[in-house]
């Protein structure tokens, strides 16, 4: 779907900011919000600011790890309407009017309204990137990932308003618009979560039922394996591996001397060693029997990142070695490398893996002895091999679906922001589209491109 522009455009006389509709005014930011710093109201709930959903209760996200301090009298209310802005991050887009009443973190800024513009056009305007660009320009430090947003310079910062009729037309057509954009998202964000526990099925049943529907079964007495295949021999991992043993230690700060590539916990990616996110030691600290061979798959037997159990098989390529946090699986002759490496994949195995796993001072981890004692199911080679033949293909179709979903979710979400931006600063005229019944209802699911 096209838009029409506005017939008339001035400088605003910022460079981040561009032209604007003519009619439309400029004012600072002081204008119209009062810094305030509110405390003590500790009974108050946390909240939030993300870059992505603006300012939301702490505890309706999982995803939020910061732990809260054992004294919130210093926490700063924020009240409906007020702006909340985390200081370090306003240059990523962590700026938002709040819709939510609660406490958040001494290291925010909270400004109070005070004028009588529409908050939900204010909201969508300090989070569009061309503020979000303007908050980069503002914010200094000598760390990217913390650069503060000076106060003295974001109060001088334009604010571009059109009349507020116009005001609630953009924020009217925005929530209709996004909403129809964020159920598009959601809807491939369950296709996405439908399809990995499809794959995860796939593995577990082929891993531990085999190919053969009609095979007769047996208990394996092993918990997470179940019922196998009659003529399955079941034994514990030791007498499926030739070798095991723990990584070299990378050196952390890359001396000029450290050019011998090493595996980290990092390193493993979606099932593979991702060679752009290597660790290096010196060629004197090489030794030649940790050097990985083809079908070696790096175990993860420590909490670090959460990754106790991943795994990445190596397939051969670039010279590496075995590194810090991480077991080398060496398979015997009798066992295919990527069945092995399936069952190491499977959620069965890996929840027995994460029971079995001990506290530590910072994390969890799994001693090799406890690993090695982990019961596995060895079919015959032949069927190890259609095994992993068969989940080497029936894996990747589903892969592929998964890629098309995301490549989705990421186009809509770069339609949502450029329409948003557009919206805000006036580069569309969206006033005719912002009515209920007569609103056109293919704006959302439109091909428009991402520089509307």
């Amino acid at each position: 779907m096209s838009f029409a522009r506005y017939p008339e455009y001035k400088a605003s006389g910022v460079q981040w900011l561009g032209e604007v509709p003519a009619p439309w005014r400029l004012r600072p930011f002081w204008t119209l919000f009062r810094r305030t710093k509110r405390t003590g109201y500790v009974d108050e709930q946390l909240l939030s600011v993300y870059r992505d959903h603006g300012v939301v209760p702490k505890a309706s996200r999982d995803d939020n790890n910061n732990k809260p301090s054992d004294d919130l009298s210093p926490y700063q209310l924020v009240a409906p309407g007020d702006l909340a802005i985390n200081k370090m991050k306003a240059w990523q887009g962590s700026v938002a009017i709040s819709e939510h009443r609660g406490i958040v973190s001494p290291a925010y800024f909270v400004y109070e309204a005070t004028h009588s513009e529409n908050p939900r056009y204010l909201h969508y305007l300090f989070r569009s990137p061309r503020y979000i660009t303007g908050y980069l320009s503002l914010s200094k430090g000598i760390r990217v990932n913390q650069w503060d947003l000076e106060p003295q310079d974001h109060s001088r910062m334009p604010v571009v308003l059109p009349p507020s009729v116009e005001q609630t037309a953009i924020a009217t057509f925005l929530d209709r618009e996004t909403a129809k954009i964020d159920r598009l998202v959601a809807e491939q964000e369950k296709l996405i979560a439908l399809l990995q526990e499809k794959r995860q099925a796939v593995i577990s049943h082929a891993v531990t039922k085999g190919l053969n529907p009609n095979v007769p079964m047996k208990d394996s007495g092993v918990e997470w394996l179940g019922e196998v295949p009659g003529h399955w021999v079941v034994s514990s991992l030791r007498h499926s591996l030739a070798d095991i043993f723990n990584g070299l230690t990378a050196d952390q700060i890359d001396p000029s001397d450290a050019t011998v590539p090493v595996t980290r916990i990092e390193t493993i990616s979606n099932g593979t060693i991702n060679f752009e996110k290597v660790g290096f030691i010196s060629q004197s600290d090489a030794r030649s029997d940790r050097k990985l061979k083809f079908g070696d798959i790096c175990f993860s037997n420590i909490n670090s990142l959460k990754m106790i159990g991943n795994c990445a098989i190596y397939l051969g390529g670039e010279d590496i070695y075995g590194g810090m946090n991480l077991l080398v699986l060496r398979p015997v002759d009798a066992i295919h490398p990527r069945y092995l490496y399936w069952i190491i994949r499977s959620d069965g195995f890996r929840e027995t893996v994460e029971s079995h796993a001990k506290p530590a001072i910072n994390q969890a981890s799994i001693s090799q002895s406890s690993l090695l004692s982990l019961g596995i199911c060895n079919p015959s080679k032949e069927e190890q091999t259609a095994i992993a033949t068969f989940l080497d293909r029936e894996t990747g179709k589903l892969d592929t679906l998964m890629v098309q979903a995301r490549t989705a979710i990421t186009l809509l979400q770069e339609r949502r922001t450029a329409l948003i931006s557009a919206a805000v600063t006036g580069q569309i005229d969206v006033r005719g589209l912002a009515g209920g019944a007569n609103a056109p209802d293919s704006v959302a699911a439109s091909a428009y491109p991402a520089s509307v």
